[in-house]
C-alpha cells in the first residue's frame, strides 16, 4: 500500500497510508495529514489515490505545492518521490506505482487534444500493454475475480467518430481533456467506478451520469450507462 512520510529538517514526525481515494493535506485539524505551520494552508493539496497510483493536486495554496523541487498543480507520483509543503516534506513510498512519465502516458493516460487522438491513443496503449497472464502460480481469489468478471467497453455517441468502440482492458484509464474535465475508469474485482480529477475553473464540475452529476466519489458503472465527459458522451457496456 501507498504511503507518505511526513518530516521537518531530516526528522520524522509520522507515516500515513493512503486507505482512501482522496487525502487532504492541510493546516486545518479536519484534513487526513494535518501540518500545523503557518507556511501551510488550510486545505493545502489533495492526493487522489485509484488502484496503484496516486496524483496529487495543489489546492490554490498560498505557498504552493513542490515535487522534486519543482512548482506542480497537477501530477501523478512515483515511488521516492519529495513532495514539500511548506517546511515540511513528504516522501511518497509506493514499489507499485507506475515506473516512469514515459510508461504511464503510454499504458494508462488518455490525454487527448481531440476525441480522434483519445481513441488512437487508446488503441496505441491497448496494443502495446496487454501482457498474457502466467499459468503460476494460482490466482488469488481478488485475480480470479477480475479474470472472470464481464470485459467493458465505452461507445462514442456523439461526435465525427460516434459509434467507435473502446474495450476497457487496463486496470487504469483516464479519459478527457487536461484543463478541461479528467476522470478515471478503474477495473477492480467489483466491477468498473468512474472516479472525478480535475476540471476547469473551480474543479468541481463532475462528469455526468445519465444527465446527473457523479460527484467527488467513485461511481460504479452499470450496463447502459451514458457518461458525458469533456463534452464527450459515451455509453458503458458489459460483454456477456
Amino acid at each position: 500500500m501507498a504511503k507518505l512520510i511526513l518530516s521537518l529538517n531530516g526528522v520524522v514526525q509520522g507515516e500515513f497510508a493512503l486507505e482512501k481515494e482522496r487525502t487532504t493535506v492541510g493546516r486545518r485539524p479536519d484534513n487526513d495529514i494535518q501540518i500545523d505551520n503557518l507556511a501551510v494552508s488550510g486545505k493545502h493539496a489533495l492526493i487522489i489515490t485509484i488502484l496503484d497510483d496516486s496524483f496529487l493536486e495543489d489546492l490554490g495554496s498560498t505557498n504552493g505545492t513542490y515535487v522534486n523541487g519543482k512548482l506542480i498543480k497537477k501530477q501523478a507520483l512515483r515511488n521516492g518521490d519529495i513532495l514539500t509543503i511548506g517546511k515540511h516534506e513528504l516522501k511518497y513510498i509506493n514499489e507499485h506505482a507506475t515506473a516512469d512519465d514515459e510508461q504511464f502516458e503510454k499504458t494508462l493516460i488518455i490525454r487527448p487534444s481531440s476525441v480522434s487522438s483519445a481513441i488512437a491513443a487508446a488503441q496505441a496503449a491497448k496494443q502495446a500493454g496487454v501482457a498474457p497472464a502466467p499459468s503460476t502460480p494460482p490466482e488469488s481469489k481478488s485475480q480470479h475475480n477480475a479474470s472472470i468478471m464481464p470485459l467493458g467497453s465505452l461507445t462514442v455517441l456523439n461526435g465525427p467518430i460516434a459509434g467507435k468502440e473502446l474495450e476497457l482492458t487496463k486496470a487504469l484509464i483516464t479519459l478527457g481533456k487536461p484543463g478541461v474535465q479528467v476522470a478515471v475508469i478503474s477495473r477492480r474485482p467489483q466491477g468498473y467506478f468512474l472516479t472525478h480529477i480535475e476540471s476547469d475553473g473551480d474543479g468541481q464540475r463532475y462528469p455526468l451520469i445519465n444527465g446527473q452529476p457523479i460527484g467527488p466519489r467513485a461511481y460504479a458503472l452499470r450496463n447502459s450507462d451514458v457518461i458525458e465527459l469533456a463534452g464527450i458522451k459515451m455509453e458503458f457496456s458489459l460483454n456477456k
